[in-house]
């Protein structure tokens, strides 16, 4: 592991809501500050350095707005979202993880085990109860709705119980600090500040270099034109021009169709596409909306079945848990570049999935 660290207390001890938490501080629950912070998500996969070693340097970040200081590294976390596990586990900090929530799909292979034994608190947002029976000192979650009152807690209410709060940069939304456009850049840098609160800072370079030399390799497409379908089946839910999907498709050579609305995500009518006429389909695959889902509804819809992308099946499929700022991005776009060049190719490819 990346730095020894104290036992921990088993998730069964007595509790008391109360208590101060172990290992990390939050000074001030919602304070918004002047400054504006530039952070975000986070990148690919690595185990943590043996040479990282625990500092007694308090950690103070501004985080979506609100403040929050760590004077020791967690020791005990609960995280919330695909994106926040796999973030903990490319820096080797498995052994912190008390609960784990809302997957969007099973990690990857080189982590399973690692997780194996890891209580998952809640298919979806975990209520406050489930939260608080495990003791947290940290709350890490992907999304800024996972805290709120019907969900994990208020990041307030949390402050007053001694649990930290921390939400991945890439998914603040107050002006000044949601990324526009989100890029690789922001995402190492949650990657770094992530280092920097469980002090890992080696292990985070380590995950940086190795995200940076993926990117860095990629053969990218030759500027084809691409929808990228996440969810909606009447009202189809893309890949706007702010977010990750336009991050992964810059990276992969690809020309987004939507580029130009200034959002993360939108949601378009099937006329839209069918006007577009794309080159290739980026099909999310995920539990409630599969990429089955979508070219079954391709197939049968009387518009969208007529376009050039479907007739041929030039579908490149990419799992929900890689579509969202984190630590599959890097790979996630050499993947969809390596399968689009499989399609002009006429063959499968490994990685993203290209079959129809």
């Amino acid at each position: 592991m990346p730095h020894a660290r104290r036992p921990r207390t088993p998730a069964t001890a007595p509790r008391s809501v109360h208590r101060v938490a172990r290992g990390a501080a939050l000074t001030v629950g919602a304070l918004l500050l002047a400054s504006c912070a530039t952070g975000a998500p986070a990148a690919g996969p690595t185990a943590g350095s043996a040479t990282d070693a625990p500092t007694s340097t308090p950690v103070t970040l501004d985080n979506c707005g609100t403040e929050v200081m760590f004077d020791a590294p967690p020791e005990r976390v609960v995280t919330i979202k695909s994106s926040t596990t796999e973030m903990l586990l490319a820096l080797g900090l498995s052994d912190v993880l008390v609960g784990t929530a809302f997957a969007d799909g099973p990690v990857p292979e080189q982590w399973a085990e690692d997780v194996a034994d890891v209580p998952v608190l809640s298919d979806n947002v975990p209520g406050q109860e489930a939260v608080l029976e495990v003791e947290p000192d940290l709350v890490y979650a992907g999304w800024e709705s996972n805290l709120s009152a019907d969900g994990a807690g208020e990041r307030e209410t949390l402050a007053t119980l001694g649990i930290a709060s921390y939400v991945s940069p890439s998914a603040c939304k107050a002006p000044g600090y949601q990324p526009d456009p989100l890029t690789f850049d922001d995402v190492f840098s949650e990657i770094r500040e992530i280092g920097d609160v469980f002090d890992v800072p080696d292990a985070a370079e380590q995950v940086v270099a190795d995200q940076q030399a993926t990117l860095d390799a990629i053969e990218p497409a030759d500027g084809q034109t691409a929808v990228w379908w996440s969810s909606g089946t009447d009202t189809p839910y893309v890949g706007a021009g702010i977010g990750a999907p336009q991050m992964l498709l810059d990276a992969a050579g690809l020309s987004n169709v939507f580029a130009d609305v200034q959002d993360t995500w939108t949601s378009v009518g099937w006329e839209q596409i069918v006007a577009a006429d794309p080159d290739v389909l980026v099909l999310v695959d995920s539990a409630w909306n599969s990429a089955q889902k979508k070219k079954d509804l391709l197939a049968a819809h009387p518009a969208a079945s007529q376009l050039a992308a479907v007739r041929e099946q030039r579908y490149v499929v990419v799992p929900f848990a890689a579509t969202e700022a984190g630590v599959r991005n890097a790979q996630a776009a050499s993947d969809v570049a390596d399968a689009v060049r499989a399609l002009d190719a006429g063959a499968p490819a490994p990685g993203a999935t290209t079959e129809g």
